[in-house]
C-alpha cells in the first residue's frame, strides 16, 4: 500500500506542475489521477494529521470561513494545510493533501482545514475521521446539481451521525443548521447573530428553511436577519432557536470594514474584519468559535481575523484609478440577495457589473434569478450610473433587471467580457460592484487585475 500511495502523490504532484505550467490551477485534476492509482490515498494522508481535521461545508461562505480558520490556525504557529482554492469534491480535497505531502507517503502538518462541497459530505467522511465539522447555512443552490434542502440535509445528517468523535459548530440562527445537534447527538457549539439594526428587513426575501425541520409547522419569527435566518421558534413542538455560546450584537459597517459587539464566555469584546456584508459577518462568527472550541488564546485571534482579507470573488477589493471596485460571487437566490443589500446599502453611486454563465458548474437552470429581489435596485435606481450584463446569459440578465424596475436606459449587453468589465471600472460613479457566478468569476478577475490594483492601494 505504502508503494501505491507514494506513486498516487507523485502522478498527483506531476499533474499539478503541468496544469499550472498550462495555465490552470491544478486543484482537482491531481486528486482524480492520484486516486485512480490508489483510492486510498485520501483515507490514509488524513490519518497522519497530527493535531485534527476540520471540515468546513454550506451552502454559502465555505471558502471564506475555511480561509480565516487558516488564517487564526496559523498565525497561532501552526501548521496548516488546506483547500484554499476552494475545490471542495472529494478529488480537490484529496489534491490539498497530495500537495503538502512527502513523495514518500509521508504528510507533517498539524491541522487540516478542509472545504467540502455537500453532495461529498458522505464521501469525504467515510474516509476522513474529523475532529471538526462546521456548517454554515443551507440554501436552495443550483437544483439540476443539488436537488432540495431536504434531500441535501438528510444525507448531511446520515455522514454527521457516524462522526461521534467530531464537535459540531453550528450556526444557531439557521433552523437547518441548527437541527443537526438533536438528530444527531454529536456535541456542538453554537454562533449566531443578535437583534440590530439590519433585523426584520422586509421585501421579497427568499426564505427556505421556513418548516420546522422536525414537525413540520411553520416557524415563528421575532426577527430575522435574511433568508431563514433569524429567532425562531416552533409552535407546534419546542424546537426554537438555541442560545449561541459566541454571539454577535450591533453591527456597523464603515469604510469597508464590518465592526460588532462579540459576546462569549462572559467576556465581551470587539470584532472588526476588512470585509461587508452580514454573511460575512457569519463566516467570522464560526471560525472564531473553531479557535474558541480548540482552546486558542481568543485575543490574538480576534487580531487574526482583524487581518484577514478577502480571497477571490468574496467581495475582493480592486482600485482603479482611486475608484474601488468589489468582485462577489454569485450562485444562488440568497447569496445574491445580500450581495445587493451590501451594495444598496454602501454609500454613494455605483457603476454595476453582472455576468451569468450556464455551465456545468454554474448551474444550467438560471430561473433562480427570478427569486432575487432584484426589485431592491430599482426602488432608487438613482443611486446607479449603469448596469452592464454580461456572460453566456447576460441578455437574460438584462431582462430581470428591466422587470425588476431598473431604466433600460441604464442596462446595456456586452459579450465582450473585457470590454463590459473596463466600461464599469470607468464609469462615472464613485465605486463598482461586480457580480460573477462561478465560471466567469476567474476570467473576471485576471482581468480586473490586469486593468486596477488588487486591495484598494493607491495607483
Amino acid at each position: 500500500m505504502k508503494l501505491r500511495l507514494s506513486l498516487a502523490i507523485l502522478a498527483g504532484k506531476i499533474t499539478a506542475w503541468v496544469s499550472r505550467f498550462y495555465g490552470h490551477k491544478g486543484s482537482s485534476l491531481p486528486g482524480v489521477v492520484a486516486r485512480r492509482i490508489y483510492h486510498g490515498a485520501l483515507r490514509d494522508l488524513a490519518a497522519q494529521v497530527g493535531r485534527g481535521v476540520l471540515v468546513i461545508s454550506g451552502t454559502n461562505g465555505k471558502t471564506t470561513t475555511t480561509n480565516m480558520i487558516v488564517k487564526i490556525l496559523g498565525d497561532a504557529g501552526y501548521k496548516v494545510t488546506s483547500n484554499l482554492e476552494g475545490a471542495n469534491l472529494i478529488t480537490g480535497v484529496t489534491a490539498s493533501l497530495i500537495k503538502d505531502a512527502g513523495i514518500w507517503g509521508k504528510l507533517n502538518c498539524d491541522y487540516a482545514v478542509l472545504e467540502v462541497d455537500e453532495a461529498s459530505m458522505p464521501g469525504v467522511l467515510r474516509e476522513v475521521n474529523a475532529g471538526v465539522v462546521v456548517l454554515t447555512n443551507f440554501f436552495r443552490d443550483q437544483l439540476d446539481r443539488y436537488w432540495e434542502l431536504d434531500k441535501i440535509t438528510g444525507i448531511i445528517h446520515d455522514a454527521l451521525h457516524k462522526q461521534k468523535q467530531a464537535t459540531l459548530i453550528l450556526n444557531a440562527d439557521d433552523p437547518l443548521v441548527a437541527q443537526f445537534q438533536k438528530t444527531t447527538s454529536v456535541p456542538a457549539l453554537f454562533y449566531g447573530l443578535g437583534a440590530n439594526d439590519q433585523s426584520a428587513r422586509t421585501g421579497a426575501q427568499t426564505r427556505d428553511g421556513k418548516f420546522c425541520p422536525f414537525c413540520g409547522a411553520a416557524l415563528d419569527y421575532r426577527f430575522f436577519h435574511y433568508s431563514q435566518l433569524g429567532l425562531y421558534s416552533c409552535p407546534g413542538c419546542e424546537f426554537s432557536r438555541p442560545v449561541p455560546q459566541v454571539e454577535a450584537f450591533e453591527p456597523k459597517v464603515e469604510g469597508g470594514q464590518t465592526r460588532c459587539r462579540l459576546v462569549y464566555d462572559g467576556r465581551e469584546v470587539e470584532l472588526a474584519v476588512q470585509v461587508q456584508g452580514l454573511y460575512n459577518l457569519y463566516n467570522a462568527l464560526a471560525a472564531f468559535s473553531v479557535g474558541l472550541h480548540l482552546g486558542l488564546d481568543s485575543g490574538p485571534a480576534l487580531d487574526s481575523l482583524g487581518r484577514y482579507r478577502p480571497v477571490t470573488g468574496r467581495m475582493e477589493v480592486f482600485n482603479y484609478k482611486g475608484k474601488l471596485a468589489y468582485l462577489n460571487l454569485v450562485k444562488n437566490p440568497t447569496g445574491f440577495n445580500e450581495g445587493l443589500a451590501t451594495l444598496c446599502a454602501a454609500k454613494g453611486s455605483k457603476d454595476v457589473f453582472i455576468a451569468i454563465n450556464d455551465n456545468d458548474a454554474d448551474g444550467r437552470d438560471v430561473s433562480w434569478l427570478w427569486d432575487v429581489d432584484f426589485e431592491m435596485l430599482g426602488e432608487d435606481h438613482r443611486l446607479f450610473n449603469s448596469f452592464v450584463c454580461c456572460g453566456l446569459r447576460g441578455e437574460e440578465m438584462a431582462v430581470r433587471l428591466k422587470y425588476a424596475g431598473v431604466p433600460i436606459n441604464k442596462v446595456s449587453i456586452n459579450a465582450n467580457m473585457h470590454q463590459a468589465i473596463k466600461s464599469a471600472l470607468a464609469g462615472s460613479a464613485g465605486a463598482a460592484y461586480l457580480f460573477s457566478t462561478y465560471t466567469a468569476l476567474w476570467p473576471a478577475q485576471k482581468m480586473i487585475k490586469k486593468l486596477a490594483v488588487e486591495g484598494g492601494a493607491a495607483r
